[in-house]
């Protein structure tokens, strides 16, 4: 979550708008690049456990999985949302008021 607030100062070299805008760029990509990577492992996995299910042990399967994937989706999201919030609130900085 450091090194956020290290990528968003260097790039926007002294310019604090810049660089609270960088922080919430960078959080809400690397949160989008996680959500995609954990989601289809997610999904890849709930596939072979449905695939093992039916062909290999012969249990018929005939739920629809559709709830399953919902709730493994949504908690995903909570999940990074949470941890994005966190990494954005702990990199933004406030300006100060001079007086």
């Amino acid at each position: 979550m450091k090194r956020i607030g290290i990528a968003a100062s260097k790039i926007s070299k002294g310019n604090l708008t810049l660089y609270n805008i960088y922080v919430v760029l960078i959080a809400v990509l690397f949160s989008l690049f996680i959500f995609i990577v954990a989601g289809s492992t997610v999904i890849f996995a709930l596939a072979i456990i449905q695939y093992v299910g039916s062909e290999i042990m012969n249990v018929d399967f005939e739920q629809n999985w559709q709830p399953i994937m919902i709730v493994c989706m949504v908690s995903l999201t909570i999940v990074i949302t949470l941890f994005s919030l966190l990494a954005i609130l702990q990199n933004l900085k406030l300006p100060r008021i001079k007086g």
